[in-house]
């Protein structure tokens, strides 16, 4: 084992029993655990944030088989390096493919690859940290099973540093360590369930701090670690599938009235300088969910967006809070959109049925002799501002799509004129 290379790297489990975590894919009886010990290994694909073991799963699967493995990078490794990876698999009749960053596959690549999937001569082990649903190619996705792995939780990422405090030939045990409690939760909590780092900044911790003159004991206390790992690691990838499930968190919690939760989720997508994105859905959620209970909330929530685009970080936050907090505790209405919803499926379902004759343009020479606009009431000429009159279709013309609510005094007020006009 070369121990130069980082601790993170070094303390990979070599088979599946030596991972921490991911109970849900390796823990006794699923399906992961039962398919390496049955050697009935197929084609998959790991996916999760980074930090999270993906390809140390991979490695420890490969491990786990009596089935030779190589590993290579979808980035870094051109086709050349798979073609020998298919002369190696013709010679041992099969080998696992680990590939790291799968969803960097070109196409060149990828229609390198499918023959070869499909004979079942190569086994593919993909890991990435996006969702194989939106970026792998359907025809290798369609080849593999799909694992999702998760973040480790805090008690699984201290499990992990004492072990590599305790492992003589991969980890630290040549050393005399005292982990203070309160720095092991440190490192497990601001390593935000990425173990890698946790053991990256133990590793930074130990031979950084000098040993006691006495005892020769290193002493990693709350001070050290804060140093070495000086804050939570923030994974926020403004191009990822994590980026879109921040988005619609924050959508459904302005949408579910919590005020509380869409703040926390406007400073994570702050914190990732992420102004457009914030800025498109405060202004759609205004108009989808806010809508007619609240009809000046969007003008409102376009004047925030455009304030923090002139302010920029790190005042943005300010309007935007505003605009926010505003939101989550505007009564709801999705009446306005769901009505029009409701038309254009009618409107696909049934077609475009003929525009009543005393609507249709009258501008033209010769429009009075086919009968165009002849009965047509014009309202403003009534005190009312309003006449009954046809405006649908015939065929259409008993459809109703809107459906005003009844939580706010806007709403109330637009369906008692809504029902006035109607008759209702």
């Amino acid at each position: 084992m070369n121990k130069n290379q980082p601790l993170a790297y070094r303390m990979r489990p070599g088979s599946i029993d030596e991972i921490i975590g991911q109970e849900h894919l390796l823990g006794d009886g699923r399906l992961l655990n039962r398919i390496v010990k049955t050697n009935k290994l197929s084609s998959m694909i790991l996916y999760g944030p980074p930090g999270t073991g993906k390809t140390s799963i991979a490695t420890a699967i490969a491990g786990s088989t009596d089935t030779p493995y190589k590993m290579l990078n979808a980035v870094v490794n051109n086709k050349k390096d798979m073609e020998i990876a298919v002369e190696e698999a013709k010679i041992s009749n099969q080998l696992i493919l680990i590939m790291d960053e799968v969803h960097r596959l070109d196409k060149t690549k990828q229609d390198f690859l499918l023959p070869h999937l499909e004979k079942g001569l190569l086994i593919l082990v993909g890991a990435t940290t996006a969702n194989p649903y939106h970026s792998i190619n359907p025809a290798i996705r369609s080849r593999c099973q799909i694992f999702e792995v998760k973040r480790l939780q805090p008690e699984q990422i201290k499990t992990a540093l004492f072990h590599a405090l305790e492992d003589q030939k991969r980890g630290l045990g040549a050393y005399k360590v005292d982990l203070h409690d309160d720095a092991a939760d440190h490192l497990a909590t601001a390593s935000a369930g990425d173990v890698r780092s946790a053991l990256n900044a133990l590793e930074l911790a130990v031979l950084s701090s000098p040993p006691h003159t006495n005892s020769g004991t290193i002493s990693i206390s709350l001070a050290v670690a804060e140093e070495c790992i000086q804050r939570k690691s923030f994974q926020h990838d403004k191009n990822g599938d994590a980026h879109y499930d921040v988005l619609s968190a924050f959508q459904k919690s302005i949408r579910g009235s919590d005020p509380d939760a869409a703040l926390h989720y406007l400073a994570r997508l702050a914190e990732a300088g992420d102004l457009i994105s914030i800025g498109r859905r405060l202004i759609v959620t205004a108009y989808e969910d806010v809508g007619l209970a609240n009809p000046q909330a969007g003008q409102r929530a376009l004047a925030a967006v455009e304030a923090a685009e002139r302010l920029g970080f790190p005042e943005a936050r300010i309007p935007l809070s505003n605009a926010v907090i505003e939101l989550c505790l505007s009564p709801k209405s999705n009446s306005a959109y769901t009505a029009f919803d409701m038309a254009r499926a009618e409107l696909l379902e049934r077609g475009t049925p003929d525009i009543p004759a005393h609507l249709r343009d009258s501008s033209y020479k010769g429009a009075a002799s086919l009968g165009r606009g002849l009965e047509y009431k014009y309202p403003h000429n009534d005190e009312r501002g309003w006449v009954p009159q046809q405006y649908l279709p015939d065929d259409i013309k008993d459809s109703q799509y809107y459906f005003p609510k009844n939580n706010s005094k806007f709403e109330k007020s637009f369906k008692e004129v809504y029902n006035k006009l109607k008759n209702k």
